[in-house]
């Protein structure tokens, strides 16, 4: 441990440099352009980088937008420049708001249902799977006695005509939710129940498409 003593000796002794030498931390490695050059093999692959600095940057190094990216810190802080102009007139970039331009542009051109090559296609806990389930149990839903026979309406469409749509998904959410574990034990239903409530929640909450 060292003590004002010590730091006073090294001073008067002209050793305080060399007895306490400042710590460099040395930047992370940069990777070069050729590392995120994905189209030198072929043309026509699609994006392979999973992170959203890389992703950026295989984007540019291919010229693929007219963005350069740039880090002096392995993708912490990033800054970026339009193509043929000033590096000095470079701006911060917010990678969340980046990547969401991104998913717009992505989605304009090939669909808006259309997962972006960046996003992981591997699912550690089977989402997928138990989305097609959560799916398949909606769709059998469309069959029951809810399902007016007269016409494309069910009394949820009355509920929202009345304003209360978000409020009664997220209550029978809610009570799905709670009760499952309790009546009938671990019910695979109450779950699907309670996802598909949410699904019309979001639905209710978001149908403008604003958000």
């Amino acid at each position: 441990m060292v003590n004002a003593w010590s730091l006073a000796a090294s001073i008067l002794d002209g050793t305080f440099d060399e007895d306490y030498p400042i710590m460099k931390i040395e930047p992370e490695p940069a990777h070069s352009d050729y590392y995120y050059d994905y189209t030198r093999n072929d043309p026509d692959a699609e994006n392979p980088f999973t992170e959203a600095f890389d992703y950026l940057m295989g984007e540019s190094v291919t010229g693929k937008t007219p963005w350069i990216y740039e880090s002096p810190d392995g993708g912490k802080t990033v800054y970026k420049y339009e193509r043929g102009t000033d590096p000095l007139k470079r701006e911060l970039v917010d990678l969340d708001i980046e990547m969401a331009d991104v998913d717009d542009q992505y989605a304009h051109h090939f669909g808006k249902n259309t997962v972006p090559p960046y996003i992981t296609k591997t699912f550690k806990y089977e989402e997928d799977v138990i989305l097609k389930q959560a799916e398949e149990y909606i769709a059998k839903t469309y069959e029951l006695h809810y399902t007016s026979d007269k016409g494309n309406y069910q009394t949820l469409d009355l509920i929202e005509s009345i304003g209360d749509a978000e409020a009664f998904c997220r209550s029978n959410a809610i009570k799905y939710l709670s009760r499952f574990g309790k009546k009938d034990g671990k019910n695979r239903k109450d779950i699907l129940k309670a996802i598909h409530y949410c699904t019309l929640l979001y639905h209710f909450s978001f149908n403008d498409d604003s958000n």
